[in-house]
């Protein structure tokens, strides 16, 4: 599965100490970009072994199962460790530590490792140890009370903000950064990746506003939060919903065409933008959602359905371009981004926890009677 991949990271070794969430998305992503991701979990596995093949965060590596705790663990990643140049972990502060697989004994076994530790809270600070979890981490940093309608309690947008945008990209982000500094410096680092701290690099549009004195603090009340009419969705006829981003007065002149309205307020008068709103829902609960969706194809007025995550891959435009693909009757996002010389790949579908322990560690070099021996003391297990 491993050996032989494609993409911009071909040829960069990756071990992966399995956690949950943010951190096996940064590893699908370094995987989908090429690197060979060697993904080290304990026996019995966490989400894998509970989603099975649908388990699409960790698609495209190898399972070997290992019990961190037991005799000879801390020995054998030690060794994986000194063939990688990135180890992954997300335990809280201090355990990786105790384990001793903390990062003065990896940099002391590989000078070169660019060791990426992701946490929500960081490794210090008076919340450091609390365990936590993205609506916290988003809450915290400001992001949660600025979702939601005017009026009404905040909303978490799942856990995109924090776990994958805050955590997971920013630990991408972290690693690939400490990769070109080493092939100038020569050595690794370790990168700290908070989620709390990534979602407060995300929110740099909304504190330039907040200083110039354009956002409003009260939810729905600003231009990009539903508090503009031309920035919001609206419900259809079948209950569905359509989404209007008509930010730019060319757009929203086609908006306004297309639904035949012709005493709409001038677009950015606050006052009248209740009145507005009631106008644009008023036609839009008129037809249904993808007779909307046909109506507004290929004009430039910024609207588009809101899909079921189930509807998305039949989208003629998500088909064109293959964003979501099927693998093993699974289907799952594809590749992003997209490279012109080297693109990534979609790996094969989630192995069961320890699928890979003898064969991949064997691959890794280690000596096949330490395997043997490791399996019979139950430090490390072949599912």
């Amino acid at each position: 599965m491993s050996p032989g991949k494609r993409g911009p990271l071909a040829g960069i070794k990756v071990v992966e100490l399995a956690g949950i969430g943010p951190a096996p998305f940064a590893a699908m992503v370094l995987s989908d970009l090429g690197a060979e991701v060697l993904r080290v979990e304990r026996p019995g596995g966490g989400t894998t072994a509970m989603l099975g093949r649908f388990d699409v965060l960790a698609r495209g590596r190898r399972s070997v199962a290992v019990d961190l705790t037991a005799p000879g663990a801390t020995d054998l990643v030690l060794g994986l460790v000194r063939q990688a140049d990135v180890l992954v972990e997300a335990f809280r502060p201090g355990v990786a530590e105790r384990l001793g697989l903390g990062p003065v004994d990896c940099l002391d076994a590989n000078p070169r490792l660019v060791y990426a530790r992701m946490t929500g809270w960081g490794q210090d600070g008076p919340l450091a140890r609390l365990a936590g979890h993205d609506i916290g981490y988003a809450s915290v940093a400001g992001a949660i009370a600025m979702i939601g309608e005017p009026g009404r309690k905040p909303v978490p947008p799942i856990n995109l903000v924090a776990d994958f945008g805050g955590g997971g990209m920013f630990c991408v982000t972290g690693i690939l950064a400490a990769l070109v500094e080493r092939a100038t410096s020569g050595r690794g680092q370790v990168v700290d990746v908070a989620m709390v701290d990534g979602v407060s690099s995300l929110l740099a549009m909304a504190y330039s506003q907040l200083g110039a004195g354009q956002l409003r603090e009260e939810r729905g009340r600003n231009l990009l939060d539903g508090g503009a009419p031309f920035y919001d969705t609206y419900r259809c006829a079948d209950d569905e919903y359509v989404a209007v981003g008509a930010l730019e007065p060319q757009f929203f002149a086609e908006l306004v065409r297309m639904l035949g309205l012709d005493d709409v307020p001038p677009q950015y008068d606050l006052p009248q933008w209740p009145r507005m709103r009631e106008q644009l829902a008023a036609v839009f609960a008129t037809r249904s959602r993808d007779e909307w969706a046909e109506v507004f194809d290929g004009v430039d007025a910024c609207v588009a359905p809101v899909l079921r995550l189930g509807e998305v891959a039949g989208h003629p435009h998500i088909e064109a371009r293959q964003t979501v693909v099927t693998v093993d009757g699974v289907p799952q996002p594809g590749v992003a981004p997209r490279f012109s010389r080297t693109p990534g790949e979609v790996g094969q579908p989630a192995r069961p926890p320890g699928a890979d322990t003898s064969d991949t560690l064997r691959d890794w070099g280690v000596d096949p009677a330490t395997i043997e021996t490791l399996l019979a003391a139950g430090t490390i297990v072949q599912a």
